[in-house]
């Protein structure tokens, strides 16, 4: 079972930029997909990206196209979210989960993933 920690939420202004980072462990192949999702208070939790890791394939959210880039590091197990051109919409606690066999048309739905994070506390102000 491979168990993933996020980290480096902080509290930024808009129109700045941030690096989530999702370290894994557990995993002994590549077949499986990481992403992030957030969630505000109150609110359901929503996809911002997704990474295959073996062919680093990705999917994005309508609203971060442009302004996010999903990555991996095979080598040091670790996903991570740039992200850039930050809105006060962006705000929310940013999770990241990890999932294997999941198809192409799943990467985006939250239900596909298996392994969550405790998640991080990402805060753009106007």
């Amino acid at each position: 079972q491979i168990q993933v920690a996020e980290s480096g939420g902080q509290l930024v202004q808009a129109g700045g930029s941030l690096t989530l980072s999702c370290e894994t462990t557990g995993r002994t192949y590549n077949h499986f997909t990481t992403a992030w999702f957030r969630q505000e208070p109150g609110k359901e939790r929503q996809f911002v990206a997704a990474i295959r890791w073996s062919g680093g394939h990705t999917v994005y959210a309508d609203s971060v196209k442009g302004r996010f880039t999903i990555s991996r590091d095979t080598a040091k197990n670790t996903m991570y979210l740039q992200m850039k051109m930050l809105k006060p919409e962006d705000s929310g606690v940013y999770y990241c989960a990890a999932g294997s066999g999941i198809i192409l048309s799943s990467m985006a739905t939250s239900r596909s993933y298996t392994s969550w994070g405790q998640g991080t506390q990402v805060t753009v102000s106007s």
